[in-house]
């Protein structure tokens, strides 16, 4: 019992690092401009038409692509409205493929925030506010994304005053660019210290800016139920025991919930299901949540 027990856990460990070993080929890929960390120039070459998955700063050094949230806010912010046909059309199209996947395995910031999750630290990832918070991320992609860069010509409202990421890429451009250093004031001091708050909760909380922050994730969050890589949930095997509910740092329960929308598609609930009733995937099955049963629930990316 114990080496059965034991092989599962070394089987476990083996698909976690796999996950994180997809979501750092990812970053690399997504800021492949590795002589911009060093000079401080950012690319701008072909690549930087294009948007990227996750949440990647435009402003990055490394970055070789665009972020979407930003390319968005830039089409609304203009001095003439132009419709964002391009970037809200990828965005859409990646919603419909492949929704909250991108944030377990393709983004940027996501990866990082699972780094900070794995240093010993206390701990205390559900309390009775998180459920209110979570709607927070949807009140900021109206809010900081759509309306008030609609509203205030030339304001990527959310780039501005929030993003973690675009603090990150200012960080790099400070410490290898001299010249440009007296042109950071309090707006920099100040999303420093939305950083830290958001890094330091990173610790205690699993994901907290996924949670309760970013416009990207609720975007694809609503695309969840639909998309094509979408779990799938076997009741005829599912006892609902309760071990998926455990097992889920974004505080879900599959078994009730397969294709919440706060579910980043980790797989961690398909690991940890004795009885092999969820599985992530395509199943092409008239639009039931269900997979055949007595087949494996294998995570297939």
């Amino acid at each position: 019992m114990d080496k059965e027990v034991s092989g599962k856990k070394t089987i476990q460990e083996k698909r976690f690092t796999r996950r994180h070993g997809i979501q750092a080929i990812a970053t690399l890929i997504q800021n492949a401009n590795f002589k911009g960390f060093f000079t401080g120039k950012i690319y701008t070459g072909a690549a930087k038409k294009v948007c990227v998955p996750g949440l990647n700063c435009y402003s990055c050094p490394g970055a070789v692509g665009a972020c979407p949230v930003g390319s968005l806010q830039n089409f609304l912010s203009g001095m003439s409205f132009r419709f964002p046909y391009y970037v809200l059309g990828l965005l859409i199209f990646i919603g419909a493929l492949l929704g909250r996947i991108v944030c377990g395995f393709l983004c940027p910031f996501g990866f990082l925030q699972d780094l900070l999750y794995m240093i010993p630290f206390y701990k205390k990832n559900q309390f009775k506010i998180d459920k209110y918070l979570r709607y927070l991320k949807y009140i900021v992609l109206l809010v900081l994304v759509i309306l008030l860069p609609l509203s205030l010509p030339l304001t990527p409202a959310f780039c501005k005053y929030v993003c973690p990421s675009g603090t990150i890429a200012g960080i790099i451009t400070w410490l290898t660019t001299e010249f440009i250093r007296p042109q950071f004031g309090w707006l920099f001091n100040w999303k420093l210290i939305v950083l830290g708050i958001i890094l330091v909760s990173g610790l205690i909380v699993y994901r907290p800016f996924c949670k309760y922050l970013c416009p990207l994730g609720a975007f694809y969050g609503f695309f969840n139920r639909f998309a094509l890589v979408r779990m799938h949930l076997d009741e005829t095997a599912c006892v609902h025991c309760g071990a998926c509910a455990r097992s889920c740092k974004m505080n879900i329960d599959p078994s009730r919930k397969p294709n919440s929308m706060e579910c980043i598609r980790c797989g961690d609930c398909v690991r940890s299901c004795p009885e092999n009733a969820l599985h992530i995937g395509v199943r092409f099955s008239g639009g039931k949540e269900e997979s055949p049963a007595g087949k494996p629930s294998e995570p297939h990316m």
